[in-house]
């Protein structure tokens, strides 16, 4: 906050939790209840440690009081091949990484975890949808510049950006890859970043996650 400026929150995403179809859970509901009954059984997979998927299952795992084990990726895609492959049952990753094997049945979609559906998802239900309101994690990217740029630089730099992620090739290229486009105002950006720095300080220290490890 004190070395960045914003322009816009330009597109946001979510994150997918998805499990190998070998895990007998066909709802939410139905994983929490089984790994209540097995703890310290099932881990999950992220695409490597602070990445939205990894603070979504945290928060999951914080929120529900759950006995679940991280396994870091150093990709989403290393991550969803390993639930493919039956060495990791759950994984939290984004929508770009597990559309395609979901699509093939090669993994089952429980929920995403953003505030509305994905529209790369529209069958699969929010985890609000699916009982559990407080477990909320949107994967945004936003337009930051140094502190102290210039108002009409950042005015400019806005506008030309809401432009662009607005053309219909670019909301077409971007809803393949499960993102859609937001691009807001400078004031509601900053405003987000506030919200969400100090969300996941908290799911932070509450994991001991550190960036070395």
């Amino acid at each position: 906050m004190k070395d960045f400026d914003p322009v816009t929150l330009a597109v946001a995403t979510t994150v997918v939790l998805t499990i190998n179809p070998s895990v007998p859970a066909q709802t939410v509901k139905e994983l929490v209840a089984l790994v209540k009954a097995n703890p310290g059984k099932y881990n999950y997979a992220s695409g490597g440690v602070g990445t939205p998927g990894h603070l979504a299952a945290e928060l999951f795992r914080q929120s529900l009081g759950l006995d679940l084990v991280h396994v870091p990726f150093n990709s989403a895609g290393l991550a969803i091949g390993s639930v493919v492959a039956g060495h990791t049952p759950i994984s939290f990753v984004a929508p770009v990484a597990a559309v395609p094997q979901v699509r093939e049945g090669k993994l089952r979609t429980l929920a995403v975890t953003s505030k509305m559906r994905s529209l790369a998802l529209p069958d699969v239900p929010t985890m609000a949808e699916a009982s559990y309101p407080d477990i909320e994690c949107d994967n945004w990217l936003a337009v930051l510049v140094p502190a102290g740029t210039p108002g009409d630089i950042i005015t400019l730099l806005n506008r030309e950006t809401v432009k662009i992620v607005a053309l219909p090739d670019v909301k077409e290229r971007l809803a393949k890859l499960g993102f859609e486009p937001v691009a807001n105002s400078p004031d509601a950006c900053a405003a987000l970043l506030r919200t969400e720095i100090a969300k996941w300080a908290k799911v932070i220290r509450a994991a001991g996650i550190r960036a070395d490890r």
